[in-house]
């Protein structure tokens, strides 16, 4: 037995006598017939690359043989097992169609664009800043912003201005000149 790993003729042999039984083992645990071949092939590939490892005195070749044909068996069915269980998850779950990805692709945009807005707040000067917050963001009046601030309502109109002109400079015309 263990030159079947090394002789060809011996491999010959013992495949010959072999074959229709693994064929009828194989057949009997798998539905699709090029399935079987494939396994019927792993199968033998098995034999030679483990017959060195052959011990009559554990058994005979057949009993050999039906170990391998159980275990490289049992490994496509787990495998297989394993398939179907990814495939469960992946199809209970919706796909996005086109008008989805189109939202989502928008939404990044705006939280690209927001972003690079604050950011850019960030560089104006803090008595500026102050104005664009309570107007922009708080939604306060100039007139209201400058009694918060403690200036007049010309002056908060003015940085207001130069705020709006400066982030106006510094941002992008559109979504798609924002830097991810």
């Amino acid at each position: 037995m263990k030159e079947i790993g090394t002789d060809q003729d011996a491999f010959e042999a013992f495949y010959r006598e072999h074959l229709s039984f693994v064929r009828k083992y194989v057949a009997r645990r798998v539905d699709d017939a090029h399935t079987a071949a494939d396994l019927t092939a792993d199968i033998f590939l098995a034999v030679i690359e483990s017959a060195h490892r052959y011990d009559e005195a554990k058994g005979s070749a057949g009993a050999w043989l039906t170990g391998i044909a159980r275990n490289v068996v049992a490994d496509h069915q787990r495998k297989n097992a394993r398939e179907l269980r990814a495939l469960g998850k992946v199809n209970g779950r919706a796909l996005l169609d086109e008008a989805s990805v189109e939202r989502i692709n928008q939404r990044l945009d705006a939280e690209r664009a927001t972003r690079q807005l604050y950011r850019t707040l960030q560089t104006l000067p803090a008595t500026q800043r102050a104005v664009v917050e309570l107007v922009a963001i708080d939604g306060l009046s100039l007139t209201e912003s400058a009694a918060v601030l403690g200036i007049t309502a010309a002056n908060a109109r003015t940085r207001y201005h130069r705020a709006r002109t400066r982030l106006r400079s510094a941002l992008p015309t559109t979504l798609s000149e924002v830097p991810s």
